[in-house]
């Protein structure tokens, strides 16, 4: 039976955390069996992309990734903490602003995985979608990974937990080939190349609605852990209210022998999930006040970092009380089909963010990019001469 395990951080503060964290993974019996002596150890955590705060349960906290890194530490292994953040963000400017530059200041290895040698791995037997992945050298070398993602919801994937958490030890034009392609099984295929072997969630801070970086932070002092990856994603769900098979990479990823998705077949240890679920607001759920009539066209193949570009956007449009030149607008992000745009609309009041809308240039201002920088996007909503005003 797969094992999952639960605790309550004692407090906010490093020494909290960390205890959190030490008996979360003594409660799966520790980590012995999975990391050895002289082991390469990565420890992935969720730095997509620069938050407003350091905690803000959009990224890990540096807390986690320290505690954890000094478990593997204790075992002789040598721990390393790699990030790629999300495509076309400078994983440095992230680790700076949730302050992991100071674990580097007492001696523990923080890597952007960009500024490294790049490689490309295959994935056993046959992927679905892909047969191969394009990462770096540290990742291939690693003898083990773990897995530190945050609690929090997601705009495409319902959640983002330990498995597509993974996602950042591929390229950025991997990345993106992610949602051209399919994310889904494009995730499980990634979990095959990689196997990672422990996944700790970081569910101090967690977030709620439009993740994963504009949702709204949910304080709840947890750590989540397991050394099944599938049971670590149905439990952390659970915690925020999903039903295992309403989540698509958790129900793909069981379907293809990865782990446990039936709580009833997860044993739970430390606290009982009864005791700190909470229903998180869905990505669908939420809305951004204040904003006039118009349309937003998210195609099921418009990455991450194209979707976060537009409501940051739409956010900074709204900060220079631009959002007026929003109404009567339909703005498209990824590679949508000509038949779903909005019948008889003028060029002009409709906007095509990013690379994957240029089959449609004919049809509405063109914004490049891949993705492009928030204040294209202003300006192909606003038009030049006003967006200079500002």
């Amino acid at each position: 039976m797969s094992i999952v395990s639960i605790t309550k951080a004692s407090g906010d503060d490093e020494q909290g955390v960390a205890k959190a964290v030490r008996e979360a993974i003594r409660e799966l019996g520790g980590i012995a069996d999975i990391v050895k002596p002289g082991y390469l150890v990565i420890v992935k955590p969720n730095l997509v992309a620069v938050p407003s705060e350091r905690v803000t349960g959009a990224v890990t906290r540096w807390e986690v990734s320290k505690a954890v890194a000094d478990v593997v530490r204790e075992l002789g292994a040598k721990p390393v903490i790699a990030e790629s953040s999300s495509a076309g963000v400078d994983t440095e400017k992230v680790i700076e602003k949730t302050e992991y530059d100071t674990l580097r200041k007492q001696g523990y290895e923080v890597v952007d995985l960009k500024k490294t040698p790049a490689v490309t791995v295959k994935v056993p037997g046959k992927g679905k979608v892909f047969d191969e992945m394009k990462t770096w050298e540290l990742v291939e070398k690693a003898d083990a990974i773990i897995s530190v993602p945050v609690l929090k919801t997601h705009d495409q994937t319902e959640i983002t937990l330990g498995m597509k958490n993974i996602k950042g030890l591929i390229s950025d034009a991997h990345k993106k080939d992610f949602h051209r392609y399919g994310v889904l099984d494009g995730v499980v295929d990634m979990l095959l190349a990689f196997k990672p072997v422990l996944t700790v969630i970081d569910g101090t801070c967690g977030q709620e609605g439009i993740g994963p970086i504009f949702g709204t932070p949910v304080h709840m002092g947890l750590i989540v852990a397991s050394k099944d990856l599938v049971a670590a994603d149905a439990v952390g769900g659970r915690i925020m209210g999903y039903d295992p098979k309403d989540v698509p990479i958790t129900v793909r990823a069981a379907a293809r022998g990865l782990g446990e998705m039936d709580l009833s077949k997860i044993e739970i240890r430390g606290v009982p999930i009864a005791e700190v679920e909470r229903r998180f607001v869905r990505a669908s759920e939420t809305k951004i006040e204040g904003l006039p009539p118009f349309d937003l066209l998210f195609d099921e193949g418009a990455c991450t970092g194209c979707r976060n570009t537009v409501i940051s956007a739409i956010m900074d449009m709204k900060n220079q009380n631009l959002e007026s030149r929003l109404e009567n607008k339909c703005v498209v992000c990824g590679p949508l089909d000509e038949s779903k745009l909005p019948k008889d609309m003028p060029k002009e009041k409709i906007v095509l963010v990013g690379i994957c809308t240029k089959h449609l240039e004919e049809r509405g201002v063109f914004v490049p990019g891949c993705p492009p920088n928030n204040i294209y996007v202003v300006r192909g909503v606003v038009g030049e001469e006003v967006a200079n005003r500002y």
